[in-house]
């Protein structure tokens, strides 16, 4: 690939893909935390319980940030920055936590 044709390139739907996957994450991650917080009052309320539902909405609350700040990047400009590592490993490190805390709710 010649570098003329590296700044021609059409991202064509792209950015559009990517911007639907950020919204189905969140989408799963609230799914999650509303689960959460249906366990965690499930059978009366136990102070753990409430902790681990706390928890899992705050990182829930970070989950939509990142995802929010990424789909404003990715539709900001023709040509979107990429997906830096912090963003990345943030957005990794709240899904796997939401995990762990719903999965801490249900044992």
């Amino acid at each position: 690939m010649s570098v003329g044709a590296a700044a021609e390139r059409d991202p064509g739907l792209q950015p559009e893909r990517t911007r639907l996957a950020w919204r189905r994450t969140t989408l799963s991650g609230t799914v999650s935390a509303v689960l959460a917080v249906k366990t965690a009052l499930h059978g009366g309320p136990s102070p753990g319980a409430l902790i681990a539902c706390a928890l899992c909405c705050t990182l829930w609350l970070g989950l939509l940030y990142l995802a929010h700040r990424r789909i404003h990047t990715l539709t900001s400009s023709d040509a979107p920055s990429t997906l830096t590592r912090r963003t990345a490993t943030a957005a990794v490190l709240c899904t796997v936590a939401m995990a762990a805390c719903g999965a801490a709710l249900v044992f």
